[in-house]
C-alpha cells in the first residue's frame, strides 16, 4: 500500500499479507508517513468505503477519506461535489508505475516481506531525487 502527494511522489509505503482487509492497513500505513504533517484528504477506490475507516480517521487525525459509495450500500452520504476530487486518483496509480521501473520490484525476488520492503523504500528514495 503506498499514499503518494498531490503530484504522485511517495508519502508513506507499507506491505502487509493479502488475506486481510485493505481498510485494516490505512492505519499502520498512516503511522509510516515520510512527512510530519497528516494529509488533508485521502483519496481511495470503493474498498475504502467505511463509515467505521471515516470516523476512525477524522477522530484521530483530522483528515477526510474520499472514497466512491460501493454498490450495495443503503444510505447515500455523498453529493458528488467531492468525488470530483477522486478523479485525481491516477497520480497514485502513476506512482505504481513509477516503482514498476525497478526490475527488482516488478519481480517480487526478494523471500522477506522486510527485503522488499527495504527494495520499495530504496526505489521511494530515486523517485523523490529524480524529482526534487
Amino acid at each position: 500500500m503506498a499514499i503518494a502527494d498531490r503530484s504522485g511522489l511517495p508519502v508513506a509505503i507499507w506491505t502487509g499479507s493479502a488475506s486481510p482487509h485493505e481498510t485494516r492497513y490505512v492505519e499502520p500505513l498512516l503511522a509510516k508517513l515520510f512527512v510530519r504533517d497528516f494529509p488533508e484528504r485521502l483519496i481511495g477506490d470503493k474498498a475504502y468505503d467505511s463509515d467505521k475507516l471515516d470516523a476512525r480517521l477524522r477522530d484521530r487525525y483530522g483528515g477526510e477519506l474520499i472514497a466512491p459509495h460501493r454498490g450495495n450500500r443503503k444510505t447515500n452520504t455523498q453529493d458528488g461535489r467531492v468525488l470530483k476530487r477522486y478523479k485525481r486518483r491516477w497520480k497514485v496509480e502513476r506512482l505504481f508505475a513509477w516503482l514498476q521501473n525497478f526490475r527488482r520490484l516488478n519481480t517480487r525476488y526478494e523471500r522477506h516481506a522486510e527485503n522488499f520492503l527495504g527494495m520499495l523504500r530504496l526505489g521511494c528514495i530515486l523517485i523523490l531525487l529524480r524529482h526534487a
